[in-house]
C-alpha cells in the first residue's frame, strides 16, 4: 500500500485538529475559521451524536476543507463514514478488522499504535502511516526517535497531550509528518461561538510550526 496518498493528507497542514462537535451548528463555522487560518486537514471525532452531520455538513459547505473522521472504533463506523466520502479516517487503536476492510475503501486510513508490535501488526497489512496515541503517555518525542531507528521508513501522525507550547519540538522529528491536537477547537471557545479567536489560535500555530 502506497503512502504517498495519505503523505498528501497528513502534510497539507501541520496540525490536524481534533475536533468534538457537540452543537452541530458550530460544524460549518468552526470549520470556517480554522481553514481561514490556514488549517485546512480537520479530524471530526465520532464522539457526539451529531458528529456524522457535522461531518456531512462541512464537506458541502468548506470545500476547502479536506475532512476525515476520528475515533473510529469499528468497521461499521468506517463504513458509515466512507459512505459520507470522507478522505481520510483515524482510530484510537489498531485492530486487525479494520485494517482490512480500510484496504478495500476509497478513503485513506490512519491507525494508531502505542507500541511496536502493534506497529508491526499494521506493517503485516501494508500500512506504514500511523497515528501514536496517546502520544504523551507512551513516550512522546523520545519514542517517535526510538521507533525510527528499526522502522525508518514509518511516518506518524502523534497526537495525544501535545499543546501549542510543545508540539513543534515533536513536529521537527524526521518520521513526524504532522501532529493531531485539541487546542485548536476549545470547547469553551466554541461554546462561546468566538470564530475569530479560532482562527487566530490557527494562525499563531501555523506560525510555531515554521519555526
Amino acid at each position: 500500500m502506497s503512502a504517498d496518498g495519505v503523505d498528501e493528507i497528513l502534510m497539507a497542514s501541520p496540525v490536524m485538529p481534533v475536533i468534538v462537535i457537540d452543537d452541530v451548528t458550530d460544524a460549518v463555522p468552526l470549520a470556517k475559521a480554522l481553514v481561514a487560518g490556514g488549517i485546512k486537514v480537520l479530524e471530526i471525532t465520532l464522539r457526539s451524536p451529531v458528529a456524522l452531520q457535522a461531518i456531512a455538513d462541512i464537506m458541502i459547505n468548506v470545500p476547502d476543507a479536506i475532512v476525515g473522521a476520528g475515533t473510529v472504533t469499528t468497521v461499521e463506523q468506517l463504513e458509515q463514514v466512507e459512505a459520507l466520502g470522507v478522505k481520510f479516517a483515524l482510530s484510537p487503536g489498531i485492530t486487525s478488522a479494520l485494517l482490512v476492510a480500510a484496504k478495500q475503501m476509497r478513503l485513506q486510513y490512519i491507525p494508531a499504535i502505542a507500541t511496536p508490535s502493534e506497529l508491526m501488526l499494521g506493517l503485516e497489512h501494508g500500512y506504514k502511516r500511523f497515528k501514536l496515541f496517546p502520544a504523551s503517555v507512551v513516550g512522546g518525542r523520545e519514542m517517535l526517535k526510538a521507533l525510527n531507528g528499526p522502522f525508518p521508513e514509518i511516518g506518524f501522525c502523534p497526537t495525544g497531550g501535545l499543546t501549542i507550547d510543545n508540539f513543534a519540538n515533536v513536529l521537527a522529528l524526521e518520521n513526524v509528518k504532522c501532529v493531531g491536537g485539541s487546542w485548536l477547537a476549545p470547547k469553551d471557545i466554541v461554546q462561546r461561538k468566538d470564530w475569530a479567536a479560532i482562527t487566530q489560535l490557527a494562525l499563531s500555530t501555523v506560525l510555531k510550526s515554521n519555526g
